[in-house]
């Protein structure tokens, strides 16, 4: 357990049991095409979209492009599945793919994604 800034104990997951894994997308069809297709499969429990202003380098152009973010809530085992099923069905060369353990979250929530990702 981990005491936060007022003293209440949060309970840390163990060992990252769970990611968030980060990928954007050129448009909101694309994104929401992923996102769907990620959550009835069961490799996300929630897949959010957002849009963000993304500049970066491309075969020696820096470039700004509007980009839809998904950040996608899963089992960390899972991670490997989730590369795979985005790289298959990513328009992008080299799409971002990044994934970041969950350390600290509610027990409910946590054990919401697991309940969710274990269906398949």
């Amino acid at each position: 357990m981990v005491k936060n800034i007022e003293g209440k104990k949060n309970k840390m997951a163990s060992g990252g049991k769970n990611s968030l894994v980060l990928t954007t997308c050129p448009n909101n069809q694309e994104a929401e095409e992923l996102a769907r297709s990620l959550v009835e499969k069961h490799l996300a429990a929630c897949v959010q979209i957002t849009g963000i202003t993304s500049y970066y380098e491309w075969k020696n152009k820096v470039n700004k492009d509007e980009e839809r973010l998904l950040l996608i809530k899963t089992q960390t085992e899972r991670y490997d599945e989730i590369e795979q099923f985005i790289t298959r069905h990513h328009s992008y060369d080299v799409p971002e793919i990044i994934s970041m353990p969950i350390h600290n979250g509610s027990d409910a929530y946590l054990h919401w994604i697991d309940e969710i990702c274990n269906k398949s």
